[in-house]
């Protein structure tokens, strides 16, 4: 099977989530698989509760990055893989994972894909979701509250001494490795429908390729 591999970064907040299940949604499961780089959090189970809430979840080490790059290297070899199940309520990997069959197109999404060579290398498709900062931590703030339990305190706290620094350190920057460059995330339709056409090319493509 050959299959083409979409990256698409941005900050916390950004809409680059919105971006990737659009697409996905809009061909379904069969034809795009998507892979999510917060799946893939380090397990810290030596640590208590109280020591993983003080990690810096925002920096590359914060992940394995490594079984990421194996598990887009099996799909691309046309096996399914096993994805670990992160519990952001607790701060760790849970025993669960979900299993993702491989597809012609794999959307990858996370803050620090366009930051790490190893990734950069798969991907076929690059892109940098742009959305200002006040509107970023707003959005985060309402999905932490709502979905991770997580009070407005502890979402700030996070948001100045991880957050923030490593978005300038890393995420911002990383944007000059990006094919194209989308701002307002998920409510860019135009962006959308450029990437809905070139994920046709490609469907089409593969799907003339196998008629002969």
């Amino acid at each position: 099977m050959k299959t083409i591999l979409i990256g698409i970064a941005g900050g916390s907040g950004s809409g680059k989530t919105t971006l990737a299940d659009r697409l996905t949604e809009r061909f379904g499961r069969e034809e795009v698989s998507i892979l999510r780089h917060d799946s893939y959090y380090k397990r810290h189970d030596e640590l208590s509760y109280e020591e993983r809430t003080k990690l810096n979840y925002d920096s590359p080490d914060a992940y394995e990055t490594e079984l990421l790059c194996e598990h887009i290297r099996q799909l691309k070899a046309g096996n399914g893989v096993d994805v670990p199940v992160y519990d952001f309520t607790v701060h760790n990997r849970s025993d669960r994972t979900e299993h993702v069959d491989p597809a012609p197109v794999i959307v990858l999404e996370g803050i620090l894909i366009l930051a790490d060579p190893r990734l950069l290398e798969l991907m076929d498709v690059k892109i940098y979701v742009d959305t200002d900062s006040d509107e970023r931590i707003l959005r985060r703030m309402k999905r932490d509250v709502r979905e991770r339990g997580r009070s407005i305190e502890s979402v700030m706290d996070q948001y100045l001494t991880t957050v923030k620094p490593m978005h300038e350190l890393y995420v911002e920057p990383s944007k000059r490795a990006a094919d194209l460059i989308v701002p307002r995330g998920g409510k860019n339709e135009v962006a959308l429908e450029m990437l809905i056409d070139r994920v046709k090319k490609q469907l089409n493509s593969i799907h003339n390729n196998e008629e002969e």
